[in-house]
């Protein structure tokens, strides 16, 4: 359930004030907790399922015991695997005036919409523990695979022509419908980035990515793939019928207890069209600097930074390295009435209150430098861009930062030192790039260690030769892996964090930037006025016990 309707529930019942509201709701974000747990610690309430009477009493529902109930098949039956899945919906009871069902999530009224009309039929809600519910799902429908299975043994297997077969139709059927919403609700349940549907000659694939790695789903049969992927492209409001160009949509869906936007892209292959969906996280824009895993001294850094009246402060690493969470994170931390903040992103991914954002529209001639210019005229304290792609836009962005606004912005380079050479070769002078740069900070994403199975790890010779340390310089320092479990999905690792180098350009870095330096000089000077580089970030935080050997070197 979504946290603040939690809070607010228990303020409207005066259970909790406004500054115990703040105090929870903060607590959730740096312990990772969940609402019941943190209001049990606060002493809100006696034991984390206490929430749920107070949750039936605003509904006016009725609190039901699941522990020791097994549902009888022919009611499972009035609900199928997929839509209890998809909804987080359990059905208890069925009569004369309608369907019985406890949800993951009582709150959202969308669900009980979603559901009158999947179903046909009145929907009443009772309430149970949201955990008990989803664990009496996963008992009575037997998971993933055996729903899966369920919905594809409704097809018909070995069509070999679809010459006379209603596409649309068929993709808009409904084990069709079934089948694509709990392929997005697993991928989406394990914390997917992405999710690719992949036509080849003798089968169809779809994987899905979690924490940087691809993971492949169990395949439907290949004479599955043209329906399913028509129905991909109706649900993005894509033209079904248009199977020789890229096409671009976007999906906005509830699933389970949330809203998630998924960005949609089409690709013509030699066998078919390949489509790959981008879940549009919102919990990653709502991260703040706080949250990102920064050190004291990046942090303190950036702060200052983001604070000044001008300036160019640039965050750069390669694709997925979570360039835009930092960006968006400084820019809620600016984010106050008394500034105007403008953003040109290419698209728009996530809207932020009080931030005019402008999506960037190449075919209609609206790039980055004609929005920069515009935004110029638009009396702005701060401004973003989404990448600094070409001469244009950096020497534009360069005027701005030296007329009096601070500019905020990505770049491709492996390294720190590596924009500034970066900016150089685009064409930028450089006696104008050291007056108006400020900082540039590289990133990257690594996976962590799962806490559930984490264990002590001894490093051969080689891999600390590779690391560049050798035995006798650890000292006392230890090194951990993940043997793998089930809450990690046997591969050690869950979740991930940044890795980052901070190069702050003082003066000494101004002179060099004006005299040309190469990036290795540059990187030297820094080094040595006490810039940490990634590879030792990464070390620290291999030592910490957050990450693995295996991780660092593959990034850095």
């Amino acid at each position: 359930m979504d946290n603040q309707q939690i809070i607010d529930l228990f303020q409207s019942r005066g259970l909790i004030d406004q500054g115990l509201a703040q105090d929870i709701l903060a607590e959730v974000g740096h312990s990772g907790k969940e609402i019941a747990e943190i209001l049990a610690d606060f002493q809100v309430v006696g034991h984390r399922d206490d929430i749920w009477p107070v949750v039936a009493s605003e509904l006016g529902a009725t609190m039901v015991d699941l522990r020791n109930w097994m549902p009888p098949e022919a009611l499972l039956a009035l609900v199928p695997a997929g839509t209890a899945r998809l909804h987080g919906a359990l059905p208890v009871n069925f009569d004369e005036t309608g369907l019985y069902v406890a949800l993951v999530d009582p709150l959202n009224p969308q669900t009980v919409e979603d559901l009158r009309f999947a179903l046909d039929r009145e929907i009443h809600v009772v309430v149970a523990p949201d955990y008990l519910v989803e664990a009496k799902i996963n008992d009575c429908y037997g998971g993933e695979g055996k729903a899966m299975e369920d919905i594809l043994s409704q097809f018909e297997i070995g069509r070999d022509s679809r010459a006379a077969v209603d596409l649309e139709a068929e993709a808009n059927s409904a084990p069709i419908i079934r089948y694509v919403d709990l392929v997005l609700y697993q991928a989406i349940k394990e914390k997917a980035s992405d999710i690719h549907f992949e036509p080849f000659e003798k089968d169809f694939k779809i994987r899905y990515r979690v924490d940087g790695s691809l993971y492949e789903m169990v395949p439907p049969p290949i004479h599955l793939a043209l329906p399913i992927l028509s129905r991909v492209k109706v649900m993005a409001n894509m033209n079904i019928a248009e199977k020789r160009l890229p096409q671009d949509g976007r999906i906005v869906k509830q699933v389970g207890d949330k809203q998630v936007d998924m960005r949609v892209s089409s690709l013509p292959t030699h066998h078919g069209e390949s489509i790959v969906l981008r879940v549009l996280d919102r919990s990653s824009v709502n991260l703040s600097l706080e949250n990102l895993g920064l050190t004291d001294h990046i942090y303190n850094y950036i702060t200052e930074t983001i604070e000044k009246p001008n300036g160019i402060f640039i965050v750069t690493g390669p694709t997925g390295a979570g360039k835009t969470t930092t960006l968006y994170a400084a820019l809620r931390r600016i984010n106050t009435i008394d500034s105007k903040l403008l953003t040109a992103e290419d698209p728009v991914e996530y809207d932020i209150d009080g931030i005019i954002q402008i999506p960037i529209n190449d075919a209609i001639g609206l790039d980055f430098p004609r929005v920069l210019r515009a935004f110029l005229r638009q009396d702005p304290d701060r401004i973003m861009i989404g990448e600094m792609r070409d001469k244009e836009t950096a020497t534009i962005a360069i005027q701005a930062a030296l007329t009096g606004h601070l500019v905020l912005s990505t770049l491709h380079t492996n390294d720190s030192s590596g924009a500034i050479t970066r900016l150089v070769d685009m064409g930028c002078e450089p006696f104008l790039l050291a007056a108006s740069l400020e900082g540039v900070l590289a990133q990257r994403l690594v996976r962590t260690i799962c806490k559930v199975c984490k264990a002590p790890y001894e490093p051969n010779e080689a891999i600390l030769s590779q690391l560049g340390v050798s035995a006798h310089e650890l000292g006392d320092k230890h090194f951990s892996t993940g043997s793998g479990c089930e809450v990690c999905g046997q591969t050690g690792y869950r979740g991930r964090r940044g890795l980052y180098e901070l190069l702050n350009v003082t003066d000494p870095i101004r002179e060099l930037i004006t005299a040309r330096a190469p990036t290795v000089v540059i990187k030297q000077k820094a080094v040595e006025l006490g810039m940490n580089t990634l590879r030792e970030d990464g070390l620290r935080n291999i030592y910490l016990g957050n990450t693995t050997i295996e991780e660092v070197l593959k990034y850095t």
